[in-house]
Formats: structure tokens, sequence, C-alpha cells
């Protein structure tokens, strides 16, 4: 059975190191956090890399979407100055450079399929394949909001962890994460006490994103939560526990 953490670091450690780089996984790490949470989408030519939004100009020096330019151009980008001067020159790391480092620090991991529009099961199925060829043993679920992303990785990974992503309380959720067989429930922080405990009475480890004050961490603990994604992993972990 998987055993899921208090804290995830959001994106690394989004508040502190530019989200979805490899500085960013070693500041959650230098935090004390034991997992991370991170988003995966295809290059032009098929290369999964580590990216939130389907364009580019928010969290890098490049232009365009990421579903039309070519891994080789999008390693020239800089994908830390955006967040400090101290993250200049931060590339946009590779899946496959992901799963090395979280090696490395000995991180668990949940990996969110974050597929540019059109593009959800070839994402998914990529992705399932390079965490079967080389994920390490550590931890790991496998996340998204999209079902086909979803049902891709059942299809391609039957046995890898699966995480439905739900942002608001949908007429049939429950129907779809039985359907998946899903292992846990990532849902919104923010939502409202009753819509939290419909989640929680499901029966399945539920997760809230994402989660900057001890204090609602604590809330939706008390409301049966398990744990929490966040982008200040220390500080939670300090008042919260892991």
């Amino acid at each position: 059975m998987l055993t899921l953490p208090r804290i995830i670091g959001h994106r690394g450690a989004a508040a502190a190191a530019p989200e979805n780089t490899l500085a960013g996984i070693r500041e959650a790490h230098a935090q004390g956090a034991g997992w991370v949470e991170v988003d995966v989408k295809l290059t032009r030519d098929g290369v999964p890399v580590l990216m939130h939004d389907d364009r580019l100009e928010r969290t890098t020096d490049g232009r365009g979407a990421v579903a039309d330019v070519d891994f080789a151009d999008i390693r020239r980008l800089d994908a830390g100055s955006w967040f400090g001067p101290a993250f200049a020159g931060e590339p946009v790391p590779t899946l496959d450079e992901l799963f090395a480092l979280c090696a490395e620090l000995g991180l668990g991991l949940n990996l969110e399929i974050k597929p540019c529009p059109g593009r959800e099961a070839e994402t998914a199925r990529v992705a399932a394949e390079r965490a079967k060829a080389l994920w390490n043993g550590r931890p790991l679920l496998v996340s998204s909001f999209e079902e086909a992303s979803l049902v891709e990785v059942r299809r391609v990974a039957p046995d890898l962890p699966l995480g439905v992503l739900f942002e608001d309380v949908p007429a049939q959720w429950r129907t779809l994460a039985a359907r998946l067989r899903a292992d846990a429930l990532n849902v919104d922080g923010g939502l409202e006490t009753s819509a939290i405990r419909n989640y929680v009475d499901f029966g399945r480890p539920v997760l809230a994103w994402t989660v900057n004050e001890v204090g609602r961490a604590r809330s939706l603990a008390a409301l049966g939560v398990h744990g929490v994604f966040s982008d200040r992993p220390g500080e939670m972990l300090a008042g919260f526990g892991g």
C-alpha cells in the first residue's frame, strides 16, 4: 500500500525557488520535505519536461507554446531569472533528470500529467513509460485533472498508484474515481467543509492543494485530509508535522 506524507513540496518549493526546476527540488529537500510534486508535459519532439503552463512566457525567457518548441530550443532557455537573479541560467529539466535527482535525494514524488491540449494520452503514455523504466522504487503517485491521461496511465502502467485531481466537485466524481481505481484524491484545499467531507468519505486518502497556512492545514486534517501540497514545505513541516 502506498504510504503518503503529510506535506508535499508544491512544484518543488515554489515560494523559495523557481517552480518545476531542479533548484526547486533541492530547496524542498533542504527544507525537510520527503516528497515533491511537479508537472510534466511534452515538447514538440516528444521529450517530457517539467513545466506547468502551456506557454513558456511566465516561467522562462522564451515565447510560444511548449508543444510548438523542440527540446533543444527549450533547453537553451533561462527558467530561473524570472524568480530571482540567484537562479539565473536554471534550465528546464527533463523528466529523466528529475527521476535521477529524486533518487539521489531519496524523495517521493507526485508526478502530475499536465498535457498541452490534444496531447492528453500521449503525455501520459510517455511519462508512464519513463516511470516504469527509470523510477527508483521510492514512493510515487501519478496524478492528473485529465481523464484521458489517467485512463492511459492505467493502460500503460496499471500498477502505478494513481491520484485523481479535482478542482471542484464534479457530478460524477465518485464514478470516475471508482472506475480508475484511484489510490488518492487530490483536491482544492480551499473547498468548503461539506465538499472536503464528501471526498474524505469516499475512503481513499485525500491530499489538498495548495495550502500555505498552518492553520488551514490543521483544519483540513481535522476533517480527515491526509496531507497537503505546499509552496512552503519547511514552514508547514515545522507547524503541522511530517
